[in-house]
């Protein structure tokens, strides 16, 4: 019988937008779990770390070297539960990382389980699994991001005033609603190089109190530009139509499948649920681009909002010492703790009827489960199972967190 609470080792992708070096949180996090020979580069990029049992780039256990998605097949009902594998069959149905982010990602959206089935048949190298994607991202310091609609009078707003906009339209006296919101997406994302670069140009010799509370457009639209290109749709589509948060450490959005995103910068966590398909369409290159047609026709229109994108924190009756909030996102997937402890202090996470992995992103301490006891350092990362209860001790201090189902 393997036991029920391990250390973890992970790695970390490339992709261009991390951050390089010893600059990248996810990767000088990675570094801190011992004895895995992982070396930063300083030349080279680190995106994501990913913590999870999803076989593109799984976890492992510390001591053996063994996949958690092999480990948690051999020993489903002790690992994660009757109830979860119920619920989710035979897999952590949940996905964390570390994300550091030096530039736009793609703009994107995960496609949900219907697409995700059609995608998957048809593609199944690209889109490597059915499920859906909705995402959670947590801010660890200031991360701007692009996630979700504007409200549509804003929108409209900018559409109904600007000249340089018009030629987005459907037609000039349109109704404008969602359908008129996917009609201009879809305008501006076939359109032309030279009309994307153009209507840029025009739009940065607009006064700025024309924008009116979206002024920021102006100040954002030169770095994203340099960025990409000033031929890049997404810079329209973004800065045009989605809403644009600027958050400090502890604040969180949530992003349901179909919605759209681009994260811009900063380190997060994020968690989602377990699936890596996604449908890209500005932020890259136009050889990295996705079917249009696909994208458009697979948006969904909520939230539509700032204040509908953000998730909020809550009590937990998971904490017995009060030390602990949840972000709870309106999925069944995950929930996420956080607990965060000064000098002397303790916490207990009571036992939780599903698998968790636990990671500490700043700080030292000790970790006692299942009648072990482990040090818990910035960076360590473990596998929990259901049904067994957690308690932190520090010295000085430490930020924990702890993504679960049941």
């Amino acid at each position: 019988m393997v036991s029920s609470v391990f250390q973890l080792q992970c790695s970390c992708n490339n992709y261009p937008w991390g951050k390089k070096g010893k600059e990248s949180l996810s990767a000088t996090l990675c570094a801190k779990t011992p004895n895995t020979g992982f070396q930063i580069e300083d030349d080279k990029e680190y995106a994501e770390m990913w913590m999870g049992d999803y076989p593109v780039l799984p976890a492992k256990d510390l001591k053996t070297g063994e996949e958690l998605h092999k480990i948690v097949d051999e020993n489903r009902e002790q690992l994660l539960g009757k109830s979860c594998i119920e619920k989710f069959g035979g897999v952590v149905p949940f996905l964390p990382k570390i994300l550091s982010i030096a530039k736009a990602l793609p703009l994107q959206i995960h496609p949900d389980k219907e697409l995700s089935e059609k995608l998957h048949k048809k593609e199944p190298e690209k889109f490597t699994d059915t499920n859906h994607k909705p995402e959670i991202a947590i801010a660890l310091g200031p991360f701007e991001v692009f996630a979700g609609w504007k409200d549509q009078d804003d929108i409209q707003a900018l559409f109904g005033t600007l000249p340089p906009l018009e030629r987005f339209l459907p037609n000039q006296n349109a109704k404008f609603n969602d359908e008129t919101l996917k009609q201009i997406c879809q305008k501006i994302l076939t359109a032309s190089d030279q009309e994307i670069a153009t209507a840029q140009e025009e739009l940065a010799k607009i006064p700025k109190e024309k924008y009116g509370k979206q002024a920021y457009i102006l100040d954002l639209l030169p770095g994203l530009q340099e960025q990409y290109s000033k031929e890049d749709p997404g810079n329209l589509v973004a800065l045009l139509t989605m809403n644009f948060l600027s958050l400090s450490a502890g604040d969180a959005i949530y992003v349901p499948a179909d919605a759209p995103h681009a994260y811009l910068s900063g380190n997060i966590v994020e968690c989602m649920a377990r699936s890596n398909n996604v449908l890209n369409t500005g932020f890259c290159p136009r050889a990295d681009r996705d079917s249009i047609d696909l994208f458009t026709a697979a948006l969904t229109f909520s939230p539509h909002n700032a204040e509908e994108v953000k998730l909020g924190t809550s009590r937990t009756n998971k904490s017995k010492n009060g030390k602990t909030v949840e972000y709870a996102p309106p999925m069944s997937e995950f929930n996420m703790l956080k607990t965060s402890l000064k000098e002397g202090e303790r916490e207990t996470i009571r036992a939780i009827a599903g698998p968790s992995v636990v990671f500490a992103t700043s700080g030292s301490g000790r970790m006692t489960a299942h009648e072990q006891t482990h040090d818990i350092n910035e960076g360590y990362i473990f596998f929990v199972g259901q049904g067994v209860e957690v308690t932190y001790e520090v010295s000085g201090g430490l930020e924990v967190y702890q993504a679960y189902a049941e």
